[in-house]
């Protein structure tokens, strides 16, 4: 699956709100809902690492557990940063279940000072592939829909954000 469209915020904004993970809360809300199972909980930025998270559908049907595995790279061409989780399923509800989930962004190459977000998921689940499709393509259009209305309200924090 690939949604690609632009963000009504600058990159450095749109980079910024990506690795957060109560802003990955608000746009899965409420059709999932993520919660650490470590006593630290979920950083306040994303690092690369492993993070294990039980899922909640609708924020009250247990839906298993998973790794979130998570890396950042930048393209060596270009403005392009690119936050990518090759995470799993780890209990028998979705244990199958691989993912790797990579998210782009850039600025607009028409110049306009917006970003260009582009969000790819590659999965297998073994026999349930198929079947799992039609709701995760569900809800890759959600996320998409909650990423255009939230990114007008993210904003580059000077002395905050690194270049």
């Amino acid at each position: 699956m690939l949604l690609k469209d632009l963000l009504d915020c600058d990159p450095d904004s749109a980079w910024r709100a990506l690795r957060s993970p109560a802003v990955m809360q608000e746009v899965a809300s409420p059709l999932l809902r993520l919660e650490p199972l470590t006593a630290e909980g979920f950083p306040t930025m994303w690092q690369p690492g492993p993070y294990p998270a039980s899922r909640r559908g609708l924020g009250v049907f247990p839906l298993g557990t998973q790794m979130i595995t998570l890396s950042v790279s930048t393209a060596q061409k270009g403005a392009v940063r690119i936050l990518r989780d090759t995470g799993s399923g780890t209990t028998a509800a979705g244990g199958a279940l691989r993912w790797d989930h990579r998210m782009a962004v850039s600025p607009d190459p028409a110049g306009s000072g917006r970003t260009l977000y582009r969000d790819q998921l590659i999965f297998h689940a073994g026999a349930s592939t198929l079947a799992l499709w039609p709701g995760l393509w569900a809800f890759w259009q959600w996320r998409m829909r909650q990423l255009k209305q939230l990114a007008p309200s993210w904003r580059h924090d000077v002395g905050v954000d690194a270049a």
